[in-house]
């Protein structure tokens, strides 16, 4: 039996490059399921990975894509039978172990959980990893205290996969929502998924950078870090807090302790990638609930293997809105 992949290589020279590729099965690797996949996403990380940048990748070839979706071919885990859909993200699939940019992917069963009964397949990819991650974002800042009550919600990255489908989760939670966005041309496709007000990036960043500025947000969802986060933790209200989990605008940020220690202002890591099972299942389960996926069609884009290496290169220069979703 046989299989089209995207392999991602790395000549002697040190450049990466990837191309569409027929398999035999026996080059899938270990694990004790086998999925035939039917939809996969391309999301910041995957850029990376199919560039070479960031190192993630250490032995080539590979194939990569951090999130897919599929069916069940074969599987010696009691958990999962053939025929049964699942999803996949993270535990480092895609960088250290082969992913989703390909029909058939073998793999550990712990890293599976079911495709939610009143979700499809294309629409688990639709949302994939920047999806989980804004699910997992918003309930961590629900757990924090924040209701709708409390005001203003900030999206920082408002333009991107997980950006995007923020904004729609809080605002069809009831929250007033305000974004973020490098894009503003960008705006009314937000204010269609539910934003309330539409900030420029360079607006946000205007003005003096002070120790503690006035207090607006109640809370914020952060998909960007850099700047952008350092100069919006001096705006949360107190008592608020900010869910962080981006790193396009920089790893590092500068800011001031005194939101810290005179509003109480909490800052929330959120990883999507070694979240326990039942954490994913659950945040699965209120995706199947909230996520509207006809409102959020206008922001997805569909591609096949061979169209990922061009894409890669776009969503690493920030010129993607929304989701691209693969049809390996």
């Amino acid at each position: 039996m046989s299989f089209s992949a995207l392999i991602t290589d790395k000549d002697a020279a040190g450049a990466v490059s990837s191309q569409v590729a027929v398999l035999d099965d026996a080059r899938l690797p270990e694990g004790n399921v086998t999925v035939d996949v039917e939809w996969s996403g391309l999301n910041y990380k995957d850029g990376l990975c199919l560039t070479g940048a960031a190192g993630l990748v250490r032995t080539y070839p590979h194939v990569a894509g951090i999130d897919f979706a599929g069916t069940v071919s074969a599987s010696d885990d009691p958990r999962y039978r053939p025929g049964q859909k699942v999803i996949l993200t993270g535990w480092r699939v895609g960088e250290t172990h082969w992913g989703g940019y390909a029909q058939k992917a073998r793999l550990n069963a712990d890293w599976l959980v079911p495709l939610p009964e009143t979700m499809t397949m294309r629409t688990a990819m639709v949302l994939g990893t920047a999806g989980l991650t804004a699910m997992l974002a918003v309930s961590r800042l629900e757990a924090a205290g924040l209701t709708p009550a409390a005001g203003e919600v900030l999206v920082t990255g408002a333009s991107g996969g997980a950006g995007s489908v923020a904004v729609m989760l809080l605002a069809r939670l009831g929250y007033s929502v305000a974004v973020v966005s490098g894009r503003p041309e960008l705006g009314e496709d937000l204010k269609r998924l539910g934003a309330a007000t539409v900030i420029s990036r360079e607006d946000f960043l205007a003005g003096p950078d002070r120790p503690m500025e006035s207090a607006r947000w109640a809370g914020a969802v952060d998909a960007v870090g850099g700047a952008i986060l350092g100069r919006l933790i001096k705006q949360v209200k107190p008592g608020g807090a900010v869910a962080a989990f981006g790193n396009a605008a920089g790893i590092e940020f500068t800011t001031s302790v005194l939101p810290f220690i005179m509003r109480g202002v909490s800052l929330i890591g959120v990883d999507s990638v070694m979240q326990p099972y039942a954490a994913r299942v659950a945040a699965w389960a209120r995706l199947a609930e909230i996520f509207d996926a006809a409102a959020y069609e206008t922001l997805v884009t569909e591609i096949g293997l061979a169209g990922l290496p061009d894409a890669a290169k776009q969503v690493l220069a920030g010129k993607v809105h929304g989701r691209i979703i693969v049809k390996p």
